[in-house]
């Protein structure tokens, strides 16, 4: 896989978390599940938010990384040019 792939697999990662952390919120503010499901409804609005921070904060963990490294490598082929 080239590192353009992994950035795009990676942004969608972000996105994907980041929309299931609003979902996870909207549910939880808007009293949708709790009123009709009781713990059961909360517990699947917390879940959301959870499976959307797991998404989201490591691979922009790992997005920094790659993308610090990236620069790097272009400051030392500026250098050496």
């Amino acid at each position: 896989m080239t590192e353009q792939t992994i950035i795009r697999i990676l942004k969608t990662f972000i996105i994907l978390g980041i929309c299931l952390i609003i979902l996870g919120h909207s549910l939880l503010a808007g009293n949708y599940l709790g009123d009709s499901m009781g713990v059961h409804g909360i517990m699947i609005s917390a879940a959301c938010i959870a499976v959307g921070v797991l998404f989201s904060l490591p691979t922009k963990i790992y997005l920094t990384i790659l993308l610090m490294k990236m620069e790097s490598d272009l400051t030392a082929q500026d250098k050496q040019s």
